[in-house]
């Protein structure tokens, strides 16, 4: 019989160990069902990655168009150069705000559709949206700019859901 300063006969009968509390499940609401529904729409995914890649294209040329030097700095007052800047960061800011909603716009759209007609998500629907993006935004050049356009945003898309995918 153990007495009691022994330590293996420190815990009493009557303790039980810790249980962890487990939360109820719940199911969504109408209201959460519905919002799910709004993402799942090809439609407003474009539209809201054609306005995020514009503020992204916005920063973007704010930040490109703040690091252009005027050719003839030496001999420009301080406001002259302020001014300069300025303007170069107001056209940057557009032409990247716009080329990035463009870019947004397509890819989301066909990643999308090309999603919804296979019923899979893998690097397949990534691939040809890359392709038909780089394509439809380099077939001013031409069809063999449309096609090194197709080939290079491919590859692109490609490695940057290799990249994101990837599991540690």
């Amino acid at each position: 019989m153990a007495s009691q300063g022994d330590p293996t006969n420190s815990a009493s009968s009557n303790e039980r160990p810790l249980e962890k509390k487990i939360d109820p499940v719940t199911l969504p609401t109408f209201e959460e069902i519905r919002g799910q529904d709004i993402w799942n729409n090809c439609a407003v995914r474009s539209v809201v990655s054609g306005i995020l890649g514009g503020g992204l294209g916005v920063f973007m040329g704010l930040f490109l168009g703040a690091l252009d030097n005027p050719l003839m700095q030496e001999q420009m007052t301080a406001r002259q150069q302020f001014v300069y800047t300025a303007k170069q960061m107001g056209g940057r800011s557009l032409s990247s705000a716009k080329a990035f909603a463009i870019m947004g716009v397509i890819f989301s759209g066909v990643e999308c559709v090309v999603e919804k007609a296979r019923a899979k998500h893998d690097t397949t629907n990534t691939m040809v949206a890359g392709c038909v993006t780089g394509g439809a935004l380099s077939a001013k050049g031409g069809p063999q700019a449309a096609c090194l356009g197709c080939a290079g945003f491919a590859a692109f898309s490609v490695l940057i859901e290799k990249f994101l995918d990837r599991t540690d």
